[in-house]
């Protein structure tokens, strides 16, 4: 496998996906902040006001053969060229008009960001060394942790001397300066020059015994690409069931945690939603803790750690909801260190770009899917059960999920 530029480009390389990761999630996150500001200057109603979060993650789905398609034709930079070009122009759309237009501005974001989200282990794969996969992996998802908490964080204020339509656009600038960077990357990129096809021995072509062992070696080779390939294919499949029940518990507990602690704690909004904001905040933890402890050790008892700690949330949820500041901690340690492990094995198994970003596509499309139908599956049950018992069950079942489907697929890589 080629690594393009060489060991003195890979700075150069984490920029980058660390400039793209920032604009990959705080876009969806600035909404939320001034929710109600949206809603009085626009008309939405609750229900379109969700779509501002639910219609870009259920894009993150539907265009993926989109995605696959660009980076096919175009290669990664130009992907991600077009990603953060998509996503300069949905932010600042959404900010001028009615509900229509930020309707219409949410959408493009979020089709912009399913370039971005198959692009990125596409270029880590090609780019970074097999060593620090894991390390750029969770520098990759702690960067949109941290830019979804700045995004929280910087939100409110902005509308308060500016406006809501100023401070959901202000964040732009940062979309603007990752645009700039990969434009300048994008020209200069290097080539890629195809191999020479193997020229045969002169004299080969008359030789009986040449075109057997010719032959031979032709069919020995389909026959080993065929296995790589079979294997690949259960690998990924093992990684959608994984990444399914980790968008659907992300989700799901993104969703509904800070009402759940305001209606079984007690909890005035605003302290709820802070203690809800910790599960955002350990990500970074897990993020680059996957990197180290499968550094000492195996991805697959990192992966096997990142499952208990999953598990933890919901039960303990459950069995002790008076700790619910430990499991909103464990749980974003949890979910940060899960993304982690999943897209740390793209590169393990993926052969070339078309594998990873193959690969990368069908995870990310089921995933997404799940994660669009959980949070308003969660909501259901509890209107219907009027407790939070059942949907914690919910959340449960996906942590399970994701424990079944990372753990296996992590001990079938390190077997390829």
């Amino acid at each position: 496998m080629t690594r393009a530029g060489g060991r003195s480009a890979l700075p150069w390389v984490i920029a980058g996906i660390v400039m793209v990761a920032l604009s990959l999630r705080a876009p969806i996150i600035a909404p939320t902040a001034v929710i109600a500001q949206i809603r009085e200057g626009t008309g939405l109603s609750a229900a379109g006001a969700g779509l501002l979060t639910g219609l870009p993650v259920l894009l993150f789905a539907i265009a993926t053969p989109l995605a696959t398609r660009t980076i096919r034709r175009r290669g990664p930079e130009t992907t991600v060229v077009l990603c953060l070009a998509g996503i300069l122009a949905g932010t600042i759309l959404r900010s001028l008009g009615p509900a229509a237009v930020v309707l219409a501005g949410t959408a493009l974001i979020g089709a912009a960001m399913t370039l971005g989200n198959i692009a990125v282990p596409v270029l880590i794969r090609r780019d970074v060394p097999w060593n620090k996969v894991g390390a750029v992996t969770g520098a990759y998802s702690a960067t949109m942790n941290v830019g979804s908490m700045a995004v929280l964080l910087g939100t409110a204020p902005l509308a308060g001397a500016a406006g809501w339509r100023w401070a959901i656009a202000a964040w732009s600038l940062v979309t603007t300066l990752g645009l700039a960077y990969w434009l300048f990357r994008r020209r200069s990129a290097p080539v890629a020059v195809p191999p020479e096809p193997e020229r045969t021995p002169a004299g080969a072509g008359t030789s009986g015994e040449a075109a057997s062992v010719q032959a031979a070696t032709a069919a020995s080779a389909v026959s080993a690409t065929a296995n790589r390939s079979s294997h690949t294919r259960r690998i990924t499949a093992l990684l959608v069931f994984a990444f399914c029940g980790q968008s659907a518990a992300y989700y799901a507990t993104t969703a509904w945690l800070p009402l759940l602690l305001t209606e079984t704690r007690g909890l005035a909004p605003s302290s709820s939603g802070a203690s809800a904001s910790l599960f955002q905040v350990a990500a970074i933890i897990g993020a680059f803790g996957v990197p180290l402890l499968a550094a000492r050790t195996r991805l697959w008892v990192a992966a096997a750690v990142i499952a208990a700690l999953w598990i933890i949330l919901p039960v303990g949820l459950l069995a002790a909801p008076q700790a619910f500041v430990a499991w909103s901690i464990i749980g974003g340690i949890a979910q940060g260190g899960g993304f982690t492990a999943i897209f740390s094995v793209i590169p393990r198994i993926s052969h070339n770009d078309a594998e990873a970003a193959f690969a990368s596509a069908r995870i990310q499309g089921g995933g997404y899917l799940a994660a669009t139908a959980a949070p308003p599956l969660a909501g259901l049950l509890n209107t219907l059960t009027g407790g939070w018992t059942v949907p914690l069950l919910l959340v449960l079942a996906s942590t399970l999920a994701f424990a079944v489907g990372t753990l296996l697929a992590t001990r079938l890589s390190e077997h390829r």
